[in-house]
């Protein structure tokens, strides 16, 4: 088993080492005794750990800071609501093999560890990473990558868990090199918060290590701007430097980014800075404890309808809802069509004016085609 402490001695270790790593890590933190008492129950739960990079962004005198939301375990998570899933979009239904979930018929999800460099509190997978806990094996992998290779329809590989990027170079580049000699695979998709975090953790070994044949997509996950630092512009550009695309996917969580300014500083920072394309905006999953964190369906629509007026369309994100049961990310911002009358549209603006657009289509079919130009 590989895991971050495997890995010859870098100095973004010691980031890892001089973070929260355990429950007993806890102890140290500037919290009250009663926000110590109430962590400390939350995190017996769901493992709990966060680099020290990332606790030093927290502003410990603000009990609603953004960033302490995120990774700091709160007694909210102790409480299960009617509904709540233990596996909110249906992951290990739709698994063949172990590591791999294949619900879109052209690409698959690889899970080369379920270890991550931090633990968010609101992920949607804390019960699997929790119970699960296993890091990076040759021999853990083999089912799933045969059974890429025996499915000549998958065109893309991403790379999820847990967070592939906790893993030491050897271990990705083995994995990259796998991957790149199955040839129906043509794209690897990299899901991480190792930038966020971490962004210590990118270096050009780690860069190197994801070279190669495939076209590579590395999807951050920022939620505040907050989490915009010097060092992570500095890992972005690595990454942009080296040809992947950037893109970011956020998770819109009350108390944490569920305002209309936040997200467009968000949003704004992501392309203007970090060179990082805002891809999606997901409403909360259906994850156990996580009721205190999700905002209503309305409230969501409500700020991306906001948004794209007041940001460039390449900085908007779409917002998105992943279904239970392996529905799928649908689309669920507001639409601006208000009524329709044949060809007739009624469609508001992002001025919020309704104006009436009439569709003009010209005939296409060769025989209307001939006779306009014999009238000619």
């Amino acid at each position: 088993m590989t895991d971050l402490n495997d890995a010859p001695y870098t100095a973004w270790q010691d980031d890892v080492r001089q973070g929260v790593r355990h429950v007993r890590d806890l102890a140290a933190l500037p919290l009250s005794p009663a926000e110590r008492q109430a962590a400390l129950e939350a995190a017996s739960r769901h493992k709990v750990r966060a680099p020290k990079a990332y606790l030093d962004l927290i502003d410990w005198n603000d009990p609603g800071d953004p960033i302490r939301a995120q990774v700091i375990p709160s007694p909210g998570e102790l409480v299960e609501t009617e509904g709540e899933l233990g596996d909110p979009i249906a992951d290990h239904d739709f698994s063949p093999v172990p590591r791999l979930t294949h619900r879109h018929a052209d690409r698959v999800l690889l899970f080369p560890t379920y270890q991550c460099a931090v633990y968010c509190r609101f992920c949607f997978r804390k019960e699997s990473l929790t119970s699960i806990g296993r890091g990076y094996t040759r021999e853990a992998l083999e089912p799933a990558l045969a059974y890429i290779a025996d499915h000549s329809e998958i065109r893309e590989v991403i790379l999820t868990g847990g967070d592939p990027l906790s893993l030491p170079d050897k271990a990705l580049a083995e994995i990259v090199a796998r991957i790149e000699a199955i040839p129906h695979v043509r794209l690897l998709r990299i899901h991480t918060r190792v930038p966020v975090v971490l962004p210590a953790r990118i270096t050009s070994g780690l860069v190197e290590a994801l070279q190669g044949r495939l076209m590579v997509t590395v999807v951050t996950h920022f939620n505040h701007a907050r989490e915009i630092t010097d060092a992570t512009e500095a890992a972005c550009r690595r990454m942009r430097q080296a040809g992947f695309v950037l893109l970011n996917q956020s998770v819109l969580l009350k108390g944490v980014n569920d305002s209309v300014e936040v997200l467009e500083e968000l949003c704004r920072e992501l392309m203007y800075r970090l060179g990082v394309k805002p891809y999606y905006l997901h409403h909360g999953d259906l994850a156990r404890g996580m009721a205190h964190r999700r905002t209503t369906i309305a409230q969501g629509q409500a700020l991306v309808e906001a948004l794209r007026a007041r940001l460039s369309g390449i900085c908007n994100p779409v917002y998105v809802l992943d279904l239970p049961e392996g529905g799928g990310k649908v689309p669920l911002g507001p639409c601006p069509v208000e009524g329709r009358d044949g060809e007739n549209w009624r469609i508001r603006g992002l001025d919020g004016k309704v104006r009436d657009y009439r569709e003009i289509v010209g005939v296409r079919d060769a025989a209307s085609l001939r006779d306009a130009a014999a009238g000619s």
